[in-house]
């Protein structure tokens, strides 16, 4: 495996583990300070929000000035947020750390770019599905971590994550080489780097991509709301106490790491990218319809596993699909653009999930994503073959 590539993949890792020590306890931070569910969420909605326009401003800068120290500054963004919220003593201290964090807070997209700058045609996605794995790890196991150390009081584990990001910024800083020659950098105009509508709208005018962020966005959008979800849906339909949503997480986890990091590897390699993505969005399509109907609780594991297997294969591929299409010059920029995307369908994807939920059926947002998935697939269905 490249070098590059090792360093990248372990800075995700310890990124998203600073991370999924924070998440789950954020609710308990706006608590503390005599702060509600609503204040909860809109600081989440706030996060989202302001992604939507530093995502891509900070690729585009990553396209001109180089990916490290990019990156090197959103960890450090990173690790003050953590360390404003480990000392915060009210509201709006809370509120000054998720703003930090939301403007900084791209390192996955930079290092993607970093992939996309470090891998070829034949393994970019391989490497994209690496960053999934790490990724996952790093969520899977911050929640853990997160809940041991808040026993000792909720400063320990902003302190802890804050120090994981000043350390992968040091790592960074003296380990991790440049990925982006100063020959491959975009030469735009500087003003051009702040223009949120040139950065965002300009990748968006690329015909031959166009079609397939549809794709990414409505691939998204079937499983976005889902997560906040599914502890209602199981407790409503079938009984389940948290404890044993807990338990299917963790086993949701377990299924997108070994789909990522070893099945992925062995499908690309025998049917590539192109054959991947129609089969993964085919897998969602079924995977989600099934967990909308399925009669006993049981099969919802045997349903989430199809629908793993469709995003673990689909998402990389398609992803790659799209990277490849664009000049070296702009993967910062085409990857921030993705994060606004993303960005989106986590804003619309919990509310439509709510509101089906609410007032059509309880199975409703898994049918729901089942018809998303559906349209996806009929999009890229229809974009390979006019490409062709």
């Amino acid at each position: 495996m490249n070098p590059s590539l090792i360093f990248i993949l372990i800075a995700v890792f310890v990124d998203m583990l600073g991370y999924g020590i924070m998440l789950p306890l954020l609710p308990f931070y706006v608590q503390a300070q005599d702060g509600g569910a609503a204040i909860a969420g809109g600081l989440m909605s706030m996060y989202a929000s302001i992604q939507l326009v530093s995502g891509p401003i900070l690729g585009a800068l990553s396209d001109r000035f180089g990916r490290k120290p990019i990156l090197l500054l959103c960890l450090l963004g990173t690790a003050f947020a953590y360390l404003l919220l480990g000392l915060a003593d009210s509201l709006s201290l809370i509120f000054l750390a998720v703003f930090i964090d939301g403007l900084t807070g791209s390192n996955l997209t930079l290092a993607h770019a970093y992939i996309a700058d470090t891998t070829t045609s034949e393994t970019r996605a391989r490497g994209l599905s690496l960053a999934g794995v790490a990724f996952g790890l790093g969520i899977m196991s911050g929640p853990a971590l997160g809940g041991l150390l808040s026993g000792f009081g909720l400063s320990l584990p902003a302190l802890i994550a804050a120090s994981l990001a000043f350390g992968n910024t040091i790592f960074g800083f003296f380990v991790m080489p440049e990925s982006l020659p100063p020959e491959r950098r975009e030469s735009k105009p500087f003003s051009h780097m702040f223009s949120w509508r040139k950065q965002f709208a300009g990748i968006f005018r690329q015909k031959n991509i166009q079609k397939f962020l549809v794709a990414l966005f409505l691939l998204n959008l079937a499983f976005a709301g889902l997560q906040t979800n599914f502890p209602l849906y199981s407790n409503s339909r079938f009984g389940w106490s948290p404890s044993q949503n807990s338990y299917f997480y963790l086993y949701v986890g377990v299924c997108g790491v070994f789909i990522q990091g070893y099945l992925f590897g062995k499908l690309q390699a025998r049917f590539g990218e192109r054959a991947l993505i129609p089969a993964g969005l085919t897998f969602m399509v079924i995977g989600l319809a099934a967990m909308a109907f399925v009669p006993a609780a049981w099969m919802l594991f045997p349903a989430v596993a199809v629908v793993a297997l469709g995003t673990g294969t689909s998402i990389p591929s398609l992803t790659a699909l799209i990277s490849l299409r664009v000049p070296d010059n702009e993967q910062g920029r085409l990857m921030g653009g993705m994060q606004t995307l993303l960005a989106l369908t986590n804003i619309f994807g919990p509310t439509l999930a709510g509101v089906s939920f609410e007032v059509i059926a309880i199975s409703a947002p898994y049918w729901l994503g089942s018809t998303f998935s559906l349209f996806a697939l009929m999009v890229v269905i229809w974009t390979v073959d006019h490409g062709r």
